[in-house]
């Protein structure tokens, strides 16, 4: 008996010894991709004239800082061939643009030349059908006791509309973020959800819905199945190497990530009843 005990006893400790020791993982580490976060954004209602792109490169597994890039020439080229030129707020990886001029189903060419090499991509600005109403139930979700919004618009029609949803609540870091497709509701009234169950009176809720186009639309789909459905920020840097429509005309295989897309804007702030 007393054996056994002692067998025990050394297990234990073993085991919390063992417990305390710093294990460290070797994780290997790519070197960095430039990472384009292009998405021009026309709100409803305003000119549009001033719109971002951001400029970022991929880290290490371990590091807690997302390294910015400068030193880039930004510049997108409409069907018209009018130059918009995006300038860099020093030292950030913000380049800003005072003079865009957004039309609707126009055709646009990013480029981005950086160390060398040359980025382009092209996309077409697509529309939004404007929110009309928001409504709140109070019974929603599994259990009939949680708050709901609901956001409405009616899709034009005879096209086919992709759009994508976004409500950003108060003092969360988790959002609701899903992209939609007419397929069911075209010329239709329809609605989009805030898929939130903890949501509560004096909660701010703040709801964005964007006209995409079809290829933008599966590659926001990708993202945030990778992200987990719709968490987290939509176009913040890809959690993951998903290649975007963006392409390195210099060296086809040091591809960058991003995308470059154009969306018009509808949206609005809601306060939860």
């Amino acid at each position: 008996m007393k054996k056994i005990h002692l067998i025990l006893s050394l297990f234990t400790l073993l085991f919390f010894y063992s417990c305390e020791e710093v294990v460290q993982v070797d994780l290997d580490t790519a070197p960095p991709k430039l990472v384009i976060e292009a998405t021009i954004k026309w709100q409803k209602g305003t000119t549009g004239k001033e719109q971002k792109i951001k400029l970022t490169t991929t880290a290490s597994f371990y590091s807690t800082q997302i390294p910015t890039v400068s030193g880039a020439i930004i510049t997108v080229q409409n069907s018209s061939n009018t130059n918009f030129n995006f300038r860099e707020v020093a030292g950030t990886g913000e380049y800003i643009c005072t003079n865009f001029i957004p039309k609707i189903d126009e055709t646009y060419t990013l480029n981005v030349k950086h160390n060398g090499e040359t980025y382009t991509a092209t996309e077409t600005l697509k529309s939004v059908a404007p929110i009309e109403k928001i409504e709140q139930k109070n019974d929603g979700g599994f259990t009939g006791k949680n708050i709901q919004i609901k956001t409405y618009f009616t899709d034009p029609p005879l096209v086919t509309n992709y759009y994508l949803y976004q409500y950003t609540y108060t003092d969360q870091i988790t959002q609701t973020f899903y992209g939609d497709v007419d397929t069911y509701f075209q010329g239709n009234q329809f609605f989009s959800l805030s898929q939130n169950d903890d949501l509560k009176a004096g909660d701010e809720v703040k709801i964005v819905h964007y006209g995409v186009s079809k290829s933008y639309y599966n590659y926001m789909n990708i993202l945030i199945s990778i992200a987990g459905g719709g968490s987290g920020g939509p176009f913040q840097s890809p959690p993951a190497t998903v290649r975007g429509n963006v392409i390195n005309n210099t060296n086809k295989s040091n591809y960058p990530l991003g995308y470059f897309a154009l969306c018009e804007i509808d949206s609005r702030t809601y306060l939860v009843q």
